[in-house]
């Protein structure tokens, strides 16, 4: 270490040995002069470039660079599914398994002491393009929440049966549970929708299609046949003015994306929105307040909003509704969140891809617990500081414990999710409130030929033919029609590539 440092000390003379332009994971620009990321540079003689490129335009932003010949050396991409779409666009080196193992160890380490079949999921015709970032809190379910003020005006339980559901739905929508005098309110809108798909044993609003496993094989759950069971309850539903009829649109009306709008304005008394840090109340669990001391965790960005239109408004979790064959879910966001690259250009010049692994492992899984809580967090003693009470604990101080986005204002946490990260407090309380039971989660993690040239139109055409039949302008009988129209769309060839995966890669899990 001493003989690297002392030859980084030697060389700060000179240029820097490599310029790498990198992309993260940002809400807000990294300033050119952050300190952590001069930190990196200083420690490893680089110039580093952050590309600020923001989170909810990510792949748009990435995609305008490309267009233009610009390929970031560490090239994060945020979508698992587009892995393939950009090595087929030639846009990614291939990294050799033993170079990643030599240059990034740890990372390696984590990955296969969690489940190494994730870094065969990075594998394009038996080249590696992609790093698997895994991010394991994904192992909790979105949360089922319900306004506990409206069910105690209305006198009513909890729900935990669809016919129980329906019930509430009605009385959130028909008996005045704000008290204000008028028919304002209604049940649910477009992310509740998915815990109504559950009770039937699918999701069907996602991002993604998402594929479901049966009888050994993969199926798209929003082809099941009973879906066709789910549109029959929202069609009624809608007619009745039970759901929201700006469900087509979503609950979030613009900035952070993980708020449901409908939901902290009073207008829908449940939903299934953002992930369980999205929604704990305050005391649900303790952190360490700017002087190291425990103290109760406010109220979080959807309860948070919430309580400052309505000061009494109260919420409570429930689980997802058992429909009429004993199924029950909610939407699970994939283990694997995305993937890291290198850009094809970086392969090109001699021994920088090597240095980017490099820094990746240090920023990522440095098996240092200071420098890796340095990597995420900053400077100890400036930014942050080890607890008196419990030598593995730290806390964020006072202004950074207080600014929401100071990670990227500072140039850290530029790493990758990787896992055997300490489950905190907050997970706990996670795990306690039953959010690791009933995900309904995407069986097919990566993605095929078929999925790339196809999937935009199916997920269109999906979208069109649900809200078509809940707001009845189709009745429920077009879903047969819908589900030919979409195998004839490319749905077939869809099924056909992401069971041959499915198959392989059930073959290659055996012979682990």
């Amino acid at each position: 270490m001493q003989q690297q440092d002392h030859l980084a000390s030697a060389e700060k003379e000179t240029a820097p040995q490599y310029t790498i332009s990198w992309t993260m994971h940002q809400n807000i620009p990294v300033p050119e002069d952050a300190e952590m990321i001069a930190y990196i540079e200083d420690r490893f003689d680089v110039d580093l470039e952050v590309w600020n490129l923001e989170n909810k335009r990510y792949e748009e932003l990435l995609d305008l660079e490309l267009a233009q010949g610009k390929i970031p050396d560490l090239f994060r991409i945020r979508q698992p599914h587009d892995l393939l779409k950009y090595q087929m666009q030639g846009v990614l080196a291939e990294i050799s398994p033993e170079v990643l193992e030599q240059y990034a160890p740890n990372i390696v380490q984590r990955i296969r002491d969690y489940d190494s079949r994730y870094l065969e999921y990075g594998k394009i015709n038996g080249g590696l393009y992609g790093i698997p970032a895994i991010n394991q809190t994904n192992i909790y379910r979105t949360p089922v929440v319900y306004r506990e003020d409206w069910l105690k005006q209305l006198g009513l339980e909890v729900p935990k049966t669809l016919d129980e559901f329906e019930t509430v739905m009605y009385a959130f929508a028909k008996d005045d549970p704000d008290g204000n005098g008028k028919q304002d309110t209604y049940g649910l809108s477009r992310e509740g929708l998915n815990v109504v798909f559950g009770a039937f044993g699918q999701s069907v609003f996602t991002e993604q299609l998402y594929f479901n496993e049966k009888k050994n094989q993969l199926v798209i759950g929003a082809l099941e046949p009973e879906m066709k069971k789910a549109l029959a309850y929202m069609q009624k539903w809608y007619r009745d003015g039970i759901i929201d009829p700006e469900f087509i649109t979503g609950e979030n009306k613009g900035g952070y994306k993980h708020l449901s709008h409908a939901f902290i304005n009073g207008k829908i008394g449940m939903t299934s929105m953002g992930n369980y840090y999205h929604w704990n109340q305050e005391g649900d669990y303790s952190v360490l307040n700017e002087n190291g001391q425990e103290t109760p965790v406010g109220a979080s960005f959807n309860v948070n909003e919430l309580l400052q239109k309505n000061a009494t408004a109260e919420v409570v979790f429930g689980s997802p509704v058992i429909g009429p064959d004993g199924h029950s879910g909610s939407k699970g966001n994939n283990l694997l969140m995305n993937f890291i690259a290198i850009g094809a250009e970086a392969a090109k010049e001699p021994g920088k891809l090597e240095k980017i692994l490099e820094i990746l492992d240090y920023v990522s899984a440095n098996p240092d617990p200071e420098e890796q809580i340095k990597m995420e967090y900053g400077l100890p003693g400036k930014h942050w500081n080890w607890s008196a009470e419990d030598s593995n604990s730290f806390h964020l101080l006072y202004p950074y414990n207080r600014m929401e986005n100071y990670i990227n204002m500072i140039g850290s946490s530029i790493g990758m999710t990787v896992p055997g990260t300490p489950s905190d407090k907050r997970e706990q309380w996670a795990a306690s409130a039953g959010l690791t039971e009933n995900g309904i989660y995407n069986r097919l993690e990566v993605a095929t030929p078929a999925l790339i040239q196809y999937s935009s139109e199916l997920i269109r055409m999906r979208d069109r033919a649900y809200i078509s039949i809940i707001t009845g302008d189709q009745p429920v009988g077009y879903f047969d029609t819908f589900v030919k129209e979409f195998m004839d769309a490319g749905g077939q060839q869809v099924l056909l590539e992401a069971n041959h995966w499915y198959k392989e890669h059930m073959e290659t899990s055996r012979a682990q």
